[in-house]
């Protein structure tokens, strides 16, 4: 079976009806980047980062794959599939893909503060339990945090991403 490798990013999910980060009328038009999406900006107001995601994941319940998703899903009957997404969404996993790799992270994720990358740490957020509350903690002991590669983190499924591609 051949192997087809696809990159999607914001305007994937766009087509959703999930707002984008910097489009004009988009998120960082709302949030300054650097209060909800760098590891400083958690450290300094973690109730924001923690409400801003929260609010991510509500409205991410509210939006359908859409029909993109769904034929690249529909690929995987011919072809083996690898798509490499810069989205934190789960929109491709919904539609029916099985070999997603994240870049950014993923939205319906938490994780250690102290560890965020250690598997034995993240933990999936189910649609009844979409809200982390201040003060809930990692198995480390640690508060939790999103599972989202902020600016000025490594992104740790880069290597992953790049021997997929070759």
């Amino acid at each position: 079976m051949k192997k087809l490798i696809v990159l999607t990013g914001a305007g994937m999910s766009a087509e959703s009806g999930i707002s984008t980060f910097r489009d004009s009328g988009g998120l960082w038009d709302t949030y300054c980047v650097e209060d909800v999406a760098t590891p400083e900006g958690w450290a300094r107001n973690p109730q924001l980062v923690t409400d801003f995601y929260n609010t991510r994941r509500r409205e991410l319940q509210n939006v359908e794959p859409c029909r993109g998703h769904k034929l690249l899903a529909q690929l995987e009957q011919a072809y083996d599939v690898h798509i490499i997404t810069q989205n934190v969404d789960n929109l491709h996993e919904r539609a029916g893909s099985t070999k997603v790799t994240h870049l950014h992270g993923e939205l319906m994720k938490v994780t250690s503060s102290r560890d965020p990358n250690n598997p034995k740490y993240i933990e999936t957020l189910t649609p009844d339990r979409l809200d982390v509350k201040m003060g809930e903690l990692a198995k480390d002991g640690s508060r939790l945090r999103p599972f989202i590669v902020w600016f000025g983190e490594a992104v740790p499924n880069i290597e992953r991403a790049a021997e997929l591609s070759s």
